[in-house]
């Protein structure tokens, strides 16, 4: 990769990766892969192997499970379908998805689930895409009834037992209270999953082709979807979540014969995908663009602008704000973003070396994905080690860190 004017200083890719290099020498991540950007020039490290005890080297190409890295990019979809005025922001959700009609809300967050009052007011597309349209992951209310529900339903991913398909999956929603009004507040990824269905049900197709229709096939994202075929399963590394008093590499996922080795019987759009580091290179590349990619018209420039700034009131952020400044020991420290927009957090402040304007998100699987308008600036760091210990997140912090001090202008 070639250095020099607006580009990165070759003692900063040094330190970059040096620090990458000591957090897989320490034997706490056992390889990554990492991917920056700027001004059209790119540079990738790939480290380690793809076992904790060895094994074949990690590789460019390797497929990451990309957790929650997934909600930036399975947003698009919902974009696509705005952009073409098949779905208005203040739609109403009810004419696709009833099953979500007549909703009735928790008097309190910790309260049964039959002391409720009516909402307020229908769901909306802007509710689903903003996540705020009353109910989803609060780590913070853990233990409560709605809570436990939320998990006894398998409305959720890395439970035992696989998610249930899409019709199913709302019919037991439905049956839910929510737990805030419709517009209130932010919460975390059941909505993210609920984009999906909606997606799904507007276009007759499944969430995965239209996505792979309209977003990975003229990105050319060939190597993203909702499982890795036969043929490409020796890419897919072992994930681990280690065990968080010892450090132990336990096996959460194995790669032949996984979660992710046949297709799911639901296409989660908050953490589904699994892809590769050019495959994300190219979407948020596009982004960056305004929302073309090789000459060629992916999404408007309205919609990327939409999904890439702030769309939450302080009220609606509260629970963001709460877990960056009250609950750094269970964000491991995520969570200075500010803003939040459509599927991906948007800094609005400056509190750690990113810029006001970054966009991206992190995944539970170790993987973090975000662009810098400001720098035009793509990074990316995939692992395959889950946050069950403060690891794979402060490599991404660490990641980040150093790459911006690479920044030579």
């Amino acid at each position: 990769m070639r250095t020099g004017d607006s580009d990165f200083s070759a003692t900063g890719l040094r330190r970059v990766r040096e620090v990458l290099t000591r957090y897989v020498d320490s034997g706490r991540i056992p390889g990554l892969v990492a991917l920056v950007s700027r001004s059209g020039r790119t540079h990738v490290e790939a480290i380690g192997t793809m076992r904790h005890d060895g094994g074949a080297p990690m590789r460019r190409d390797t497929i990451f499970r990309m957790a929650s890295t997934s909600k930036p990019v399975s947003v698009a979809a919902a974009m696509v379908l705005l952009d073409e005025c098949r779905l208005r922001l203040d739609d109403l959700v009810d004419p696709w998805l009833p099953e979500l009609a007549g909703r009735r809300v928790l008097k309190r967050i910790d309260g049964p689930l039959d002391d409720t009052v009516p909402a307020r007011r229908p769901i909306t597309v802007r509710d689903v895409l903003t996540s705020t349209f009353g109910l989803g992951m609060d780590m913070t209310s853990l233990g409560t009834p709605i809570m436990n529900a939320v998990f006894e339903q398998g409305l959720t991913p890395n439970l035992p037992v696989p998610m249930p398909e899409q019709d199913e999956w709302m019919r037991r929603l439905g049956e839910l209270p929510l737990m805030y009004q419709p517009g209130e507040r932010w919460q975390y990824h059941i909505s993210s999953d609920l984009l999906g269905v909606l997606v799904s049900r507007v276009t007759g197709q499944s969430f995965e082709e239209f996505l792979r229709e309209r977003i990975f096939d003229p990105l050319g994202m060939t190597d993203t979807g909702f499982h890795v075929p036969a043929d490409k399963i020796d890419r897919l590394p072992t994930l681990y979540a280690p065990d968080p008093q010892t450090g132990e590499f336990l096996v959460w996922d194995e790669a032949k014969g996984g979660r992710w080795s046949e297709p799911p019987a639901f296409q989660g759009g908050g953490g589904g995908l699994v892809s590769t580091l050019d495959d994300y290179h190219a979407y948020f590349r596009m982004l960056l663009n305004g929302g073309t990619h090789q000459g060629k018209r992916i999404l408007s420039r309205p919609a990327v602008e939409l999904m890439t700034t702030n769309r939450l009131t302080p009220e609606q952020n509260a629970a963001r704000t709460a877990m960056a400044v009250d609950n750094v020991h269970i964000s491991h420290g995520q969570g200075q973003h500010g803003g939040w927009g459509f599927g991906m957090a948007v800094r609005t402040y400056r509190g750690d070396y990113a810029p006001v304007g970054q966009f991206g998100w992190d995944g539970g699987s170790g993987a973090a994905a975000y662009a810098d308008p400001a720098n035009q600036l793509t990074g990316l760091l995939l692992t395959q080690v889950g946050a069950s210990t403060p690891d794979s997140m402060q490599l991404i912090h660490d990641f980040w860190t150093t790459l911006y001090q690479a920044i030579d202008d």
